[in-house]
């Protein structure tokens, strides 16, 4: 029993591993390819993405982790965004995750869980950058994304979400 355990442990700490490299590297990446193309992927929320896909293919753990440090690491190697939206991304990314694990337990349904998380982190998220503008704390406008591609995007990843937990039901998400 120890060995399959331990294999099991094993195998999500390769995934996340992949998961997370693969973050980084997209975020990475993601200026050059909106260059490239002439599109603004930025548009699709790559870190809120790469946390939908942490969440459904490693564990709560990894989801926090990619959280906190994606806005960091994406600060590091193009200081954008600014130090203080990094933070607010953080908080937001966070607290999104926080939000899915407390809202699938209470509603236990992945798709409202999911798309509530997102919703209301958004929502907290425009009060508080509402909150720095006036205080002049980031000197940007409220709303980048068009709001109806923020719906979509949110709509994708959480019918994504409910497809793979409804397909791997009873998914231990707590390495």
């Amino acid at each position: 029993m120890k060995a399959v355990t331990q294999n099991i442990n094993n195998n999500l700490l390769w995934k996340s591993i992949a998961v997370d490299f693969s973050a980084l590297a997209f975020i990475y990446l993601v200026p050059t390819f909106s260059h490239l193309i002439s599109l603004p992927i930025y548009f699709i929320e790559p870190m809120r993405l790469m946390i939908v896909l942490s969440l459904v293919h490693t564990s709560k753990k990894n989801a926090y982790l990619l959280a906190l440090t994606l806005p960091l690491f994406s600060f590091l190697i193009s200081s954008h965004p600014v130090f203080a939206k990094m933070i607010l991304i953080s908080f937001e990314l966070s607290f999104n995750v926080f939000l899915f694990f407390l809202l699938k337990d209470v509603l236990r349904k992945v798709f409202p869980a999911i798309f509530l998380s997102i919703i209301i982190s958004k929502i907290v998220y425009y009060g508080i950058k509402y909150i720095m503008i006036s205080f002049a704390i980031l000197n940007t406008g409220l709303i980048s994304t068009p709001i109806f591609i923020q719906v979509a995007t949110s709509i994708i990843f959480s019918t994504y979400l409910y497809l793979v937990f409804r397909n791997t039901k009873d998914k231990n998400n707590d390495l």
